[in-house]
């Protein structure tokens, strides 16, 4: 099962306004598993950058200005999700921007049931709790000391982590390691367990050992040998 996981950073909230996606960082998961495959970009959104999203995630209009257009990296996302299952932490909004900026290009829009939600699966665990990345990290224990600010890539692979608790915590090692007994075990029963007989080992004492014996018998005061 192949899942990607999302992020992006933008120049705003509403697409519809002029605002255009400045960042996508991706994460690949095949069963459950991060496989090291990332797709990374940052996008010149071809307008100004507003100071509040400036403060949110720092890239600048200067930074972005030599930066590819969503046009030239299109195939190369599309590619890289493929037909996989998004995972994306308020999946409204960006489902939202991509498929605002696919739907300009000509491409097919993704439908929403496409996507996971993980801000929805924490509200349903943990009801009435803060279900924003860093306090998911912190509930977590998930190291997050780098997120000074917002950032598609960072983001991506700390939602990863989470979205991996959020399932149940899933450890590939150790579910590699039970695989592992269960086929010792299998083996073991399979083997034909093979016994050399040996002859019988006497266990009764000699006359040498009985006579000792009472030797030492008759040294003791009150031997309970005695009282039998």
């Amino acid at each position: 099962m192949r899942e990607i996981v999302l992020d992006t950073e933008t120049t705003g909230f509403d697409p519809t306004a002029g605002h255009r996606i400045v960042e996508i960082g991706c994460v690949e998961l095949l069963n459950h598993v991060p496989t090291g495959e990332v797709y990374h970009v940052y996008l010149n959104p071809e307008r100004d950058m507003p100071e509040e999203a400036y403060k949110v995630h720092g890239l600048s209009e200067e930074f972005l200005s030599d930066k590819p257009l969503f046009a030239a990296e299109a195939v190369k996302f599309v590619e890289f999700i493929g037909e996989a299952r998004l995972v994306i932490h308020n999946a409204d909004f960006d489902m939202k921007f991509l498929n605002w900026e696919l739907q300009m290009l000509g491409y097919p829009t993704m439908p929403r049931d496409r996507a996971i939600d993980t801000v929805a699966m924490a509200r349903k665990r943990f009801p009435g709790s803060p279900a924003s990345l860093d306090a998911l990290c912190r509930r977590f224990g998930i190291d997050n000391s780098k997120r000074d600010k917002h950032g598609a890539l960072l983001d991506a692979e700390l939602l990863a982590h989470v979205y991996l608790e959020l399932i149940g915590g899933r450890e590939p090692g150790l579910a590699l390691a039970a695989s592992g007994r269960q086929a010792v075990a299998a083996s073991a029963e399979k083997a034909e367990i093979v016994r050399q007989a040996r002859a019988p080992r006497p266990h009764a004492a000699s006359e040498e050992e009985r006579a000792a014996h009472g030797e030492f018998i008759a040294k003791l005061t009150d031997a309970v040998w005695l009282k039998v």
